[in-house]
């Protein structure tokens, strides 16, 4: 089976980042991938200082153990000046090639303006850097508080669509490089 690790930037308590992140992993899980995630507002993470080891913060080893488990990451983060959040990469920057090298990625990103591609490049870019595979489908939320219902229900058919290929992508190309690997 394959096992996907979600991770979400965002520390905000009624965050976007986080709703879209769930609906993510509910849509993987469907296809019969295990899915766990990772809430950065419930773990303890020091700032990386680029150190091997945090010993006075299990929770580094935790992600980093759930990270170097899974088979592939979904990566959801709100996009602040025009980048991911300061809470993600600190997280990405906590682990190192071992960890993340070869994992298939799937990115989204919520936004209060107009959609639009910064944070998804910046972590296409980051992903590709520690030898990552991020898949072609992608989600960009813009306006967020129009996107979803109070119950946090996608409002767009399209942009639930846009969901359901992004899942698919994820698991399909997670399989695929499991067979060859």
């Amino acid at each position: 089976m394959v096992k996907i690790v979600g991770i979400g930037g965002s520390l905000r308590a009624d965050s976007y980042s986080q709703i879209a992140l769930r609906l993510a992993a509910q849509r993987v899980e469907a296809l019969d991938a295990e899915v766990e995630i990772l809430d950065l507002r419930e773990m303890q993470l020091p700032f990386c200082n680029g150190e091997q080891e945090y010993p006075d913060y299990p929770d580094v080893q935790k992600l980093q153990n759930a990270v170097s488990r899974a088979d592939g990451l979904i990566l959801a983060t709100p996009e602040y000046h025009g980048s991911i959040s300061g809470v993600l990469k600190n997280a990405l920057d906590l682990m190192s090639f071992e960890h993340l090298s070869g994992k298939v990625t799937g990115l989204i990103s919520v936004l209060g303006g107009q959609p639009n591609s910064n944070a998804l490049n910046d972590l296409r870019i980051i992903m590709r850097w520690v030898h990552g595979w991020v898949i072609p489908e992608q989600i960009a939320i813009g306006q967020a508080w129009k996107a979803f219902s109070p119950e946090g229900k996608l409002l767009d058919e399209k942009l639930a669509q846009r969901f359901d290929q992004f899942a698919q992508s994820l698991v399909d190309n997670t399989r695929k490089l499991r067979e060859v690997s």
